[in-house]
């Protein structure tokens, strides 16, 4: 197998698995708006993280390096509304 066709199918088992581990959590604590069970610092770095993946993508070469900047476009805006909803359950709420 060609190592190009390895390095893609490695990319697209990798954005689709992160995409659908953050999924489930962003659809849950939209429905429910319940974030006691969230770490807040776990969100945030994880967006921080989703965030600089896609800027990567996007400065390096985004004619090969679409997938990563679309993953983490989508990781990043799940890790931004559940964020979000955490702090307005913690903070503005109470």
């Amino acid at each position: 197998m060609e190592q190009g066709l390895i390095y893609e199918i490695f990319g697209w088992v990798a954005s689709i698995s992160m995409i659908l581990g953050y999924l489930p959590q962003a659809i849950e604590t939209i429905r429910t708006r319940k974030t006691d069970g969230i770490a807040l610092p776990t969100f945030l770095m994880m967006g921080i993280g989703s965030f600089c993946f896609m800027m990567q993508g996007i400065l390096h070469q985004p004619e090969k390096l679409w997938a990563l900047f679309f993953t983490n476009l989508i990781t990043t805006t799940c890790s931004v509304i559940v964020f979000g909803i955490k702090i307005y359950n913690d903070y503005i709420k109470k």
